[in-house]
């Protein structure tokens, strides 16, 4: 599938900020959103990311309109919505399971919302019929026009609920894991669509998502949460190169942890030094170093900066390879990521001997790991 978005001529969108100011919700006993507060900029492409349970969704919801929050306050634009039906609030909503009509072709699902608005509010036939096709020819779909959804792909059905969702000229666009049915390489392909499309309209969205690969590929901006809370807010860039704490480092890609113990501005794993200017005045202290495995560099032979390892697993994935070895600093395995060149290079062996050197870590100590701010 080779997408391309074309330029938008006639589909019109006044995109509003989004302020979400102390809102909780519970469910029973359940904590599903602690007093949780963001503004979401106007024209942006937010990603709500988190494991199951987080709270994403549920705060996806109550933005929608679809659930109401125990207290705090929801804004459009400065607007507060907390108390508009999600029928006024002008929300586009695109669902995972596309949550398309099986009965009605193509045409009659994107046009759906137009078809009932009241009648003093319903553009003419004539009109629908011009949205609805321009709508169709940009998500590159307009030959379904009068398909059924069962005789389409996973892939073309989410054009289509996307495109159902925007036939309404959203306020606000949101999106509830909405690749997650689909096959990795279709779910891969469209989430770089979504992204040339947001760039044409800049219609401010908001989806969530547990797919980390997903959210930092697609969104302006990455927001994480754990257990109804926000761990961090910021860009791409920022969550995965400058985690706020263990859980944003261990939940954003393959991470090892390493015993290290932490001195006036230095940690050591081992033999192996980092500065910590962080912990400049610190005494003494028991630490854990988190290093991504592409941040692990592997040796042929010793070096005195070097752990010591065994490998005891190697595979080939295309153009890298990745190694499972065991060292002495570490209680589970430590995994290394290196380009299948340099790894022909070495000349590394199953069951061999290795030393490894974190080239890049960032060091917690115990108690911070244990109670993080």
């Amino acid at each position: 599938m080779n997408v391309t978005v074309p330029a938008l001529t006639t589909l019109e969108i006044i995109t509003m900020s989004i302020e979400i100011d102390s809102i909780n919700k519970r469910f029973g006993n359940f904590v599903a959103v602690d007093n949780v507060s963001l503004t979401l900029k106007q024209g942006e492409l937010t990603a709500l990311l988190g494991p199951s349970g987080s709270g994403k969704t549920t705060l996806l919801r109550i933005i929608a309109g679809l659930e109401q929050p125990d207290n705090g306050r929801i804004y459009f634009h400065g607007q507060d919505t907390t108390d508009v039906h999600v029928s006024q609030r002008g929300v586009g909503f695109v669902f995972q399971h596309y949550a398309l009509f099986k009965h009605m072709t193509v045409f009659e699902n994107v046009a759906y919302g137009l078809t009932v608005r009241p009648r003093r509010l319903r553009p003419s036939k004539a009109a629908i019929h011009q949205k609805v096709m321009h709508l169709l020819e940009m998500v590159q779909l307009d030959w379904t026009a009068e398909r059924l959804p069962s005789q389409l792909s996973g892939g073309q059905r989410q054009r289509i609920a996307l495109a159902r969702a925007l036939a309404v000229e959203p306020r606000v666009l949101l999106l509830d894991e909405p690749f997650g049915a689909l096959d990795a390489k279709v779910r891969a392909e469209l989430r770089r669509w979504l992204r040339r499309l947001h760039d044409e309209i800049h219609v401010t969205s908001v989806f969530v998502t547990h797919d980390q690969e997903e959210a930092l590929e697609v969104s302006d901006r990455v927001v994480v949460m754990n257990q109804g809370r926000v761990e961090q807010d910021g860009t791409a860039e920022q969550v995965y190169d400058t985690p706020a704490n263990p859980f944003v480092y261990q939940f954003l890609g393959n991470v090892n942890v390493f015993q290290a113990k932490v001195k006036n501005g230095e940690a050591r794993i081992g033999n192996v030094p980092f500065s910590t200017p962080e912990y400049a005045d610190q005494p003494l202290s028991q630490a854990l170093a988190y290093v991504r495995s592409h941040d692990i560099e592997v040796l042929k032979h010793s070096r005195d900066d070097a752990l010591p390892a065994r490998i005891e697993m190697i595979s080939i994935v295309g153009p890298r390879v990745r190694l499972e070895l065991r060292t002495a600093h570490q209680e589970g395995t430590v995994h290394a990521e290196l380009s299948k060149r340099h790894f022909q290079e070495l000349g590394l062996t199953q069951h061999g001997n290795a030393w490894i050197r974190p080239m890049h870590s960032r060091v917690f100590l115990k108690d911070e790991e244990l109670n993080p701010a």
